[in-house]
């Protein structure tokens, strides 16, 4: 069977598509491999994005973020027509009853309802730590299982919302702290992590102990530090692993005195207060951990 990726004329895998005349051609002897070949692509064409945007006929992908997956339809909030013409007088006035029915039409159920306000607050929360799509997807997943499991029932919406995130930040690697779920959360931290062993129990989440090199990046960019201090703190973390200094140690304890270790290796010094501020623990907590990582690995650290 012939090759359609080259010529069988001269062998050359040098062809191109020609769509004018829906053919694929050979750039060096000029053969016609393939005739009448099937645009499969828009009749239209767009020369800018919001052009494309608009001569488009599919919609926005669907999306776990909303209650319906977003497959239900949508009445436009801008009172114009089909020819962007502004609607005046009484069908204006129809047009907004017509979108407040579409609104309550949407929401079928109380289940529907729950929902609707859960993913909302999900949102809000996401939006406020500046979590990527990603995340948020990942927890609306989640709680949307623990409402098919009915593991709502007698429990904070809000809770359940901020263990879900909490959940989906460690599945994905970008772990968040309780006190910083809790800093855009409508419900205490222990209200969370009661709601997150709920939550982890009922849909049997096995998720590994949150590593310390996790939260380095985020914690030295919020430092200010270069790039080195930040991979010398992981070289320290990596070896605390190896060794079995972690064990049982807070991983956000652990990364603040890693990075202020190599602050001080590195000629980039940060006190004591600023790592802990920056991680949400104490200053008690860095100087125990500093103690420790300096003594059992031998760092000489310079005065």
């Amino acid at each position: 069977m012939a090759d359609k990726n080259v010529c069988p004329v001269c062998g050359s895998d040098k062809l191109f598509y020609d769509p004018r005349r829906g053919e694929i051609v050979c750039s060096v002897c000029g053969y016609v491999v393939q005739q009448n070949v099937i645009d499969e692509g828009p009749e239209w064409r767009a020369f800018d994005p919001d052009q494309r945007a608009k001569r488009a006929r599919t919609g926005a992908p669907m999306t776990l973020m909303i209650h319906d997956k977003g497959l239900s339809t949508d009445i436009d909030w801008r009172d114009k027509d089909i020819h962007g013409n502004q609607i005046t007088g009484m069908y204006r006035t129809k047009m907004r009853r017509l979108r407040m029915w579409q609104r309550r039409m949407r929401i079928n159920d109380a289940a529907e309802r729950n929902l609707a306000f859960a993913l909302s607050e999900l949102d809000r929360m996401a939006a406020q730590m500046r979590l990527p799509r990603r995340v948020k997807e990942v927890a609306a997943s989640l709680y949307r299982k623990a409402v098919m499991k009915k593991l709502i029932r007698g429990r904070s919406i809000e809770g359940m919302v901020s263990a879900a995130l909490y959940a989906a930040c460690r599945m994905e690697g970008i772990p968040r702290t309780l006190d910083e779920i809790a800093a855009v959360s409508k419900v205490t931290k222990k209200e969370i992590g009661r709601s997150y062993r709920f939550l982890a129990r009922g849909l049997n989440l096995n998720l590994r102990p949150t590593s310390p090199i996790e939260y380095v990046d985020r914690f030295g960019d919020a430092l200010n530090v270069s790039a080195r201090t930040k991979k010398r703190a992981k070289e320290i973390l990596k070896e605390a692993i190896k060794r079995g200094i972690t064990s049982g140690k807070g991983p956000t304890g652990l990364a603040a005195a890693a990075l202020y270790v190599a602050s001080l290796l590195e000629g980039e010094k940060k006190t004591q207060r600023e790592v802990a501020e920056v991680a949400h623990v104490t200053e008690v907590t860095v100087r125990n951990r500093y103690k420790e990582l300096v003594e059992k690995l031998g760092i000489n650290v310079p005065i």
